[in-house]
């Protein structure tokens, strides 16, 4: 993996910057747009999925700017790397967070939350994983860094290995495996004895019913937690798990902490709009999940080449981007036999 200078020195002003943004989006969406429960329209989400892609967008082309320090070749270079690099991060993060919103409607639907409390609870999931991302994805490099062999030569070559990306690259590839086709493998699933929600029980005694959109309720004299706050628990569970796959994937995408974190935090702030814009018809990409495994795939392979082989930025987002639309495409020439079941019985 390349070792160019990392944003964090380049341009630390930057890290406010993206700081503040995200605090401030968020005080607005918690705040002023969503102050009052409330269900979610498809209209409104389409909004805020264009301003989340938006913002995602525009600080790909800061990422750019701060990195086209001078305007000459090697600078553009650098510049187009990195670029590419964010967007490369940003997008898997993307298609693979798709696999939470199948998981966010089960949860959602076994626990029998009302849809206007939706919302309130992806809110405080995205805070729960503004923090695991950031100790995850720091912690992580950090590990890198420090688990590189000495160089030796194999296959005639003299090449530098790593033992933490070599062990995440057949992880993906063993998950990548795993997931071929696997959308609906958590159906039966009994969330209520998931450890998000024995952890809640553990302190608290739980209400049967909800109370409007609290946490907590007050029932004979005794505090209760609510239902509410143990879906909190179990989404914020869930979203530790599955960053097991997409965190290890976007260390083969670049080394620079900052990128990665932006990248991913962009994608995952953009992920509850995204889950009320789908969560009606989202069965109608019945294909994804092969597409997702091929992806993991593609970049636990790229993971194990690295010592040998380098695959550019530039071509990882054009590989991930393709596997991508054709897979969506492929659902909507070819759809599910049960959803076109489920038409004809409407």
């Amino acid at each position: 993996m390349e070792q160019h200078q990392s944003i964090l020195e380049l341009h630390p002003g930057l890290v406010w910057g993206f700081a503040i943004t995200v605090v401030i989006m968020l005080l607005l969406d918690l705040g002023v747009f969503n102050k009052k429960s409330h269900e979610v329209s498809s209209k409104e989400a389409t909004i805020w999925s264009v301003v989340w892609i938006s913002l995602s967008m525009i600080f790909s082309g800061v990422v750019y700017w701060v990195f086209n320090t001078d305007g000459t070749p090697v600078s553009h270079a650098l510049a187009v790397e990195k670029f590419t690099q964010y967007q490369a991060a940003y997008w898997v993060e993307k298609a693979l967070s798709v696999d939470n919103l199948f998981v966010f409607i089960l949860v959602f639907g076994f626990f029998k939350v009302p849809k206007h409390l939706h919302h309130k609870v992806l809110f405080w999931g995205i805070i729960g994983a503004l923090i695991f991302r950031a100790i995850f994805i720091f912690a992580g490099v950090g590990l890198i860094n420090l688990t590189y062999l000495p160089e030796m030569t194999i296959f005639g070559q003299a090449v530098t290995i790593n033992v933490v990306m070599t062990l995440f690259g057949i992880f993906l590839i063993y998950a990548g495996i795993k997931s071929w086709g696997g959308g609906d493998d958590g159906d039966d699933e009994d969330f209520g004895d998931s450890a998000g929600a024995k952890l809640i029980k553990s302190f608290w005694k739980v209400s049967d019913n909800y109370d409007k959109d609290k946490f907590f309720t007050v029932q004979n004299g005794i505090k209760m937690a609510t239902p509410l706050l143990v879906v909190v628990a179990v989404i914020e569970f869930t979203d530790v798990l599955f960053a097991v796959d997409s965190i290890p994937a976007i260390f083969a995408i670049s080394n620079d902490p900052f990128i990665l974190y932006t990248s991913n935090i962009f994608a995952i702030l953009g992920l509850r709009s995204l889950y009320f814009l789908l969560a009606n018809f989202i069965h109608m990409f019945s294909k994804l999940p092969y597409g997702l495994a091929i992806i993991l795939s593609f970049i636990g392979v790229k993971m194990l080449i690295a010592p040998w082989i380098h695959i550019s930025s530039p071509v990882s987002l054009g590989i991930v981007g393709g596997v991508l639309v054709i897979s969506v495409l492929l659902s909507i020439i070819f759809p599910d036999k049960d959803e076109e079941k489920d038409k004809i019985e409407e």
